[in-house]
């Protein structure tokens, strides 16, 4: 974890030392594709899961914050690589049976994601983008309503074999005016939560939409 805090941290870094560059030459009427952007962003997820099993488990989506860096790299006029990091939060509700009892959860998982996104960019004000993500789980809240057995269903949920490091891939679009970037992702997992499978517990893979407002420099 301290890696990839000082990964971030590096990456914050290069962006705000590229900014302050940029800002000290002279303003040139240029297409802006050209030029390397270091940004900030904030937003929100919808988010819910797919492909998951367990007995009668239904999932609805839930509402989670979403913000970060990105740094946009041109490679030609046309395409680009833009890395960022997020805090992302993720996560649903969802009615189910364990232990042979029903229950109601409400699941919010916080993750950091890095993202790595190969950009198009046919317009100075539309970036199309695509790539692998990788996420990495950093706090997990459970609030669950149970009739009776609540402690026995709570334990179960405290799954020891729950995957931290998960591969996902994105989708989406960059509407860039002046300075604002309005985004839109489509995001999801290609791995399920758990490490190895035997989990008695649901199980399950992230989707989420994702829009974020941010601004660059």
């Amino acid at each position: 974890m301290k890696r990839i805090l000082v990964a971030v941290a590096l990456f914050v870094s290069i962006g705000a030392a590229n900014a302050q560059e940029q800002a000290q030459q002279p303003q040139k009427k240029r297409d802006s594709r050209d030029r390397m952007h270091f940004g900030l962003k904030a937003g929100v997820n919808n988010s819910n899961v797919y492909n998951e099993k367990g007995e009668q488990f239904k999932a609805e989506p839930k509402y989670g914050f979403a913000g970060g860096a990105f740094l946009s790299i041109p490679v030609g006029k046309y395409l680009g690589v833009q890395p960022a990091a997020l805090v992302s939060q993720k996560g649903f509700h969802a009615t189910g049976t364990l232990s042979g009892k029903p229950y109601d959860l409400s699941r919010t998982t916080t993750y950091l994601d890095v993202p790595l996104m190969i950009e198009f960019k046919p317009l100075p004000v539309i970036t199309l983008m695509a790539g692998p993500q990788y996420s990495y789980l950093f706090a997990q809240t459970d609030v669950l309503k149970s009739s009776d057995n609540t402690a026995i269903q709570a334990q179960e949920f405290k799954n020891d074999n729950i995957r931290k490091n998960i591969l996902s891939a994105a989708v989406g679009l960059d509407v860039n005016i002046s300075r604002f970037v309005f985004s839109g992702r489509y995001n999801f997992d290609l791995q399920q939560n758990n490490g190895d499978g035997t989990s008695n517990t649901p199980t399950y893979k992230n989707i989420w939409l994702q829009g974020t407002v941010g601004i660059r420099f």
